[in-house]
């Protein structure tokens, strides 16, 4: 097994599974107090029981977030949500605030991690929660390679480093436009991405932009597939992936690109080409992407100022559910439109391999000229066996 954990999202129990299968050897989840990003917050603790027994299944923890920068309102009730979080399996807390923090290891035996909303970027702060009794520091997104090197030279408390998935326009997170705007507070778990909106560009009630055209003010998302070696040589105890609100796609295509870099590098010494990762990154839908502060202070070509350039995929067309031996069909939920007689690639945790489809069917057996809808229920026959959570796209 692995040194380094490899840390992805969830924002729900699907994409945690696939997560999980597809490399991780820990996700992220939040649960429905206490979370920063309430829209993708929906486990129960119900749910989070089964993530945890799943999790737990496949040698993977399972982290829940509880990061909300806290208000006295929201103090109320946090010790018994920690103890019912326990009870249900969960290996860690990640909060920014020290009272969660304190109150994480004084209620229970799981660890607690010092949130990247904490802003920790020097080692006199990592010496300090050391002290404190916590069990990880998740260091600021603003570091580059040497500032991080000094964090983790200085001290024996592991440290978690951002690697992929997007940058907040402010400073660690600690954002006031969304509330400003629309009364949202990001700090709180109600991000409304006003950074990422369509603006126009005014000076004396004349507008520079284009006809059509707007402006954002977000970074580019980070993508540290080149820089990972130099990260491991560092000895960075967890990699973060960024995104509980992404797709089950993007999920599985980046951790598990990320998965075989590690294992490459870890048994090898080296990368023999990063091409081959960098082409797996494209096929996630994602916008253009940058390695952030890993390289120093970002520039203008670190910065998403133009809409235009995003560049989601329509590659991604459905998710294996079943698969009948007997009469080898194939039963997928469908997400993008494809037709009948298509060429597919079929992605698995552990390979890749091209199928050919001929007729398509919808649950009742009638033949299709197209797979239109989302989350329908599609078969066609495929003599090569497939497993739930292999996922298909359109070449």
């Amino acid at each position: 097994m692995s040194k380094f954990e490899l840390l992805a999202p969830a924002g729900d129990l699907e994409k945690l599974k696939v997560a999980i299968l597809y490399g991780a050897d820990a996700v992220f989840i939040g649960g429905l107090k206490f979370s920063l990003r309430s829209r993708a917050s929906n486990f129960t603790i119900a749910d989070i029981k089964e993530a945890c027994d799943f999790a737990h299944k496949h040698n993977a923890k399972i982290h829940v977030t509880c990061n909300i920068v806290m208000h006295n309102l929201d103090v109320d009730g946090l010790v018994e949500y920690l103890k019912e979080l326990e009870l249900a399996g969960v290996d860690a807390i990640i909060a920014s605030s020290l009272y969660a923090l304190k109150m994480v290891k004084k209620y229970t035996k799981m660890e607690a991690h010092v949130s990247t909303q904490a802003s920790t970027a020097n080692p006199s702060a990592i010496r300090f929660y050391k002290n404190e009794g916590f069990d990880r520091v998740v260091l600021a997104r603003e570091l580059n390679l040497d500032e991080i090197k000094m964090c983790k030279d200085s001290t024996p408390l592991d440290i978690e480093a951002f690697i992929h998935g997007g940058m907040c326009v402010s400073y660690s997170g600690r954002c006031m436009l969304s509330n400003n705007m629309t009364n949202r507070d990001a700090n709180r778990g109600g991000c409304a991405h006003s950074c990422r909106w369509c603006y126009d560009l005014i000076k004396d009630n004349k507008i520079y932009n284009p006809k059509g055209d707007y402006f954002a003010m977000s970074s580019k998302d980070l993508c540290a597939i080149t820089l990972m070696p130099k990260l491991m040589d560092i000895g960075i105890n967890s990699f973060k992936i960024e995104g509980r609100m992404k797709s089950l796609h993007y999920i599985a295509t980046v951790v598990n690109t990320y998965r075989k870099l590690i294992d490459e590098y870890e048994s090898t010494g080296k990368i023999e080409s990063f091409d081959f990762y960098i082409n797996q990154i494209n096929k996630a839908e994602n916008r253009l992407t940058s390695t952030g502060f890993l390289n120093g202070d970002p520039t203008v070509n670190e910065q998403l100022y133009d809409l235009n350039l995003t560049c989601p995929t329509k590659e991604f067309v459905g998710i294996v559910k079943e698969y009948d031996s007997k009469t080898h069909m194939v039963t997928i939920e469908q997400r993008n439109y494809f037709i009948p007689h298509s060429k597919l690639e079929v992605f698995t945790p552990k390979k890749s391999f091209i199928i050919d489809v001929a007729d398509i069917y919808d649950k009742d057996n009638n033949i299709l000229d197209a797979a239109r809808h989302p989350l329908e229920i599609i078969k066609f026959k495929c003599d090569t066996k497939l497993n739930p959570y292999d996922l298909l796209r359109l070449l």
